[in-house]
């Protein structure tokens, strides 16, 4: 009886939250990679579908009527391995990226005093979430290029490699960054409303600040549908610019930057263009960072509790 209750004390006083002060920066990296790919990989068919309904001008075969109808349509037409065309750039791509992306977010929200105390700490979560997606999204944006060419109907690559090189031969290195001013855009404040959301609800579901798999769950699928919501007209930008390779329009392979996509996704379809593919980027996000939080949460206090052992 006294060796449970010693074990209760030990686990009242675990600081899940505070990271210790020999917490490696490897361990770190490596619980963002597992996090990466889990989040990424999992729901990778339904970022498929929200590609394909987010192209501008599309051809006739791809035209899709809800999220259903492109399931439907994708695996009886192209067969059901095309749900799953581009996977191998980001696999490659979210392990490293991930890694960078929550290692900053650790290392600037310990900085910013976010892990002290018992307060609520919004804005080192915020500022720590902006930080992490500008490293990571400098890294991750030539693999997110290359799977939306993959993924696109017709798309003629058939390989990470094959994909990089044409690209890299036909249009230059620029092709790979063209949209990244429009990505961090996007992506500073989907990620700062995002760890801002998900750190709040964390705090108001898990005041005790243990480790709680439905707390981490729950929050990162909150915390990332909403976030994603209201950033999805960027994301349709995002798209076209990345695909803009792919298509035999003279202006949509021409477009140089925000605002003339932006001008373009207008003039082809109106106001309601630039929200194209809500629902499948809703239902991919949801669940991608509820893994993705879970995913991280767990490793990270997998890595803290044998930090802890270590030291005992």
């Amino acid at each position: 009886m006294a060796t449970v209750d010693a074990g209760l004390i030990e686990q009242e006083d675990y600081d899940y939250e505070g990271l210790p002060s020999n917490f490696s920066l490897a361990a770190n990296m490596t619980a963002g990679a597992f996090a990466g790919i889990a989040e990424h990989s999992v729901m990778y068919p339904i970022d498929v579908l929200k590609t394909r309904m987010q192209v501008v001008s599309p051809t006739p075969a791809a035209v899709y009527t809800g999220v259903s109808n492109a399931i439907a349509t994708i695996s009886r037409v192209e067969g059901i391995s095309a749900l799953w065309k581009g996977l191998s750039s980001v696999v490659v791509g979210a392990g490293p990226a991930h890694a960078v992306y929550f290692a900053t977010y650790e290392t600037v929200k310990q900085g910013m005093g976010g892990n002290d105390g018992e307060g609520h700490h919004p804005l080192a979560a915020a500022t720590s979430g902006a930080c992490a997606t500008i490293a990571s999204d400098a890294l991750m944006n030539p693999f997110d290029v290359i799977k939306q060419r993959m993924q696109v109907h017709g798309s003629e690559y058939t390989s990470l490699i094959q994909c990089a090189r044409q690209v890299f031969r036909t249009e230059g290195l620029g092709a790979f960054y063209i949209s990244y001013p429009t990505t961090l855009t996007m992506t500073v404040p989907f990620t700062a409303a995002q760890f801002m959301a998900y750190e709040s609800l964390s705090r108001m579901m898990n005041p005790s600040k243990s480790y709680d798999p439905l707390t981490h769950c729950v929050a990162g699928g909150l915390a990332g549908g909403a976030a994603a919501a209201v950033t999805t007209p960027l994301d349709v930008i995002k798209t076209l610019l990345q695909t803009r390779g792919t298509v035999q329009d003279p202006e949509i392979r021409n477009a140089n930057g925000l605002m003339q996509a932006a001008r373009i996704i207008k003039a082809r379809n109106g106001w309601g263009g630039f929200f194209r593919g809500l629902r499948p980027r809703i239902l991919q996000t949801m669940p991608s960072t509820a893994i993705c939080w879970s995913a991280y949460e767990m490793a990270k206090a997998y890595f803290i509790r044998k930090s802890e052992e270590a030291g005992a």
